[in-house]
């Protein structure tokens, strides 16, 4: 965080950043903005991914729940942040300086649910807090992602969200682990789990009030934006009418027809666990596959983002998906034999690895890919609009999947999974998305 302050110091002016990029062979230095916020959203998810790791095995295993109940609980858990991303975006947008404010309200009312879990047994009481906390990820998503892009040159984008989507998974990567200790080291283990991640929580939001500036403080890169700012207060009208901008259309429509097809994490790692045979001790530690596979590509798949176009990654990760699914379709077989192990144990390092391999190419890219469309003075309401389409749909899918499941098993569920993500990567290559500015 600090070499970044010191370059951002040398540049002398706001748009240094831009300037030094335009220098052959030099690359735009990361505004200290960046690391900030990865910093918080590493010790975030730390916190959120130690309950992410075991939530599957505690609702389905120690409460019993059935894949229906389940995939209502998960598309709650994934889907109604959805329902607050436009109010989070729109609410950042209104004021010059609201980004931080509008941020720590969602980091606190996440952090504030962990502990609400140890209080919750039955289904509509765990139903509302993972509402509310799902509540929190929705308002701080889209300022936590307008502060990035604002902060960064137009040409370094994928790299800015490359650098914080990494510090975020470093934090995913450490949470399950964290996870898996306590659960052999304390006797009511989810209890622990539960109230470590609410102390975890409270530091990330601490250091989010004490070291990410505000957006009045960020320093704008001076790029020509893609459309014109409007002169009055951004209304949630006109973050709407964004849609009729093509590039923005395009995105949205995009990733919310892939959304569709995107089973959730949860689902991935039950999956797992049942076809290919995976022990109960060690679930908690499946999320640590996903996570190091991220962590390792998210910077260099962000780079190579930013030279040949952001949104050919984006659709090349749903590629790296569908492999995925196709690999545990096709696996879970001759589990009993030696030979059976070895090729179950393969496939499960395969999947991880594609798994995380998507979101690399996904996650952050689709925020760079978007920014490029969205003009600065709408920039939260139009990244939430993207967010809040993929949202929905992924929300849609934990319902269809966990419906399907519990109607027809876990192979016709994911066949169908695996044909639907085709159809509409097949689709979106027509529409031909990637038709933005680089």
């Amino acid at each position: 965080m600090y070499v970044a302050d010191s370059r951002a110091s040398r540049a002398g002016s706001a748009d240094g950043s831009a300037r030094d990029a335009s220098r052959p062979g030099r690359r735009a230095a990361l505004a200290p903005t960046v690391f900030a916020l990865g910093t918080v959203s590493l010790i975030t998810d730390v916190s959120s991914e130690m309950v992410s790791a075991i939530l599957p095995l505690y609702l389905v295993v120690g409460l019993g729940l059935s894949p229906l109940g389940f995939g209502l609980l998960d598309g709650v858990y994934n889907g109604v942040s959805a329902l607050v991303r436009l109010v989070g975006g729109h609410l950042a947008d209104r004021g010059d300086g609201r980004h931080k404010t509008v941020a720590v309200l969602g980091y606190g009312l996440s952090a504030l649910c962990k502990p609400l879990l140890l209080l919750a047994h039955t289904l509509p009481l765990i139903g509302a807090v993972l509402a509310a906390d799902r509540t929190g990820k929705g308002l701080r998503t889209a300022p936590r992602d307008a502060l990035i892009s604002l902060s960064s040159a137009p040409e370094a984008r994928g790299r800015a969200f490359g650098v914080h989507r990494a510090m975020d998974t470093a934090g995913a990567l450490l949470g399950p682990l964290a996870a898996f200790l306590i659960l052999r080291a304390t006797v009511d283990g989810y209890d622990a789990v539960f109230m470590v991640s609410f102390c975890v929580a409270a530091v990330g939001v601490v250091v989010l009030v004490l070291f990410v500036p505000g957006r009045r403080a960020v320093a704008v890169p001076r790029a020509p934006e893609p459309h014109p700012e409007p002169e009055k207060a951004p209304t949630l009208r006109a973050a709407f009418r964004l849609l009729r901008e093509p590039g923005v259309r395009r995105i949205t429509l995009c990733a919310t027809l892939l959304g569709l097809a995107t089973v959730s994490d949860s689902f991935v790692f039950l999956l797992l666990q049942r076809r290919l045979g995976v022990p109960d001790r060690w679930f908690a530690l499946l999320p640590l596959g996903t996570a190091a596979a991220f962590l390792l590509l998210a910077v260099p798949l962000g780079w190579v983002a930013d030279r040949i176009g952001r949104l050919r990654v984006f659709l090349a990760g749903h590629g790296a998906l569908l492999v995925a699914y196709g690999l545990l379709l096709w696996s879970g077989s001759g589990s009993g034999s030696r030979s059976g192990v070895v090729s179950g144990f393969g496939s499960v390092i395969a999947v991880l690895l594609l798994h995380g391999a998507f979101y690399a190419a996904t996650d952050g890219v689709l925020m760079a890919a978007a920014s490029d469309q969205v003009p600065a003075r709408l920039r939260s309401s139009g990244l939430a609009l993207v967010q809040t389409g993929q949202a929905l749909a992924r929300f849609v899918c934990s319902l269809t999947f966990g419906a399907a499941w519990t109607a027809w098993g876990d192979r016709t569920a994911l066949t169908g999974s695996l044909v639907a993500l085709a159809v509409c990567a097949l689709f979106c290559l027509k529409v031909n998305p990637w038709r933005e500015p680089v």
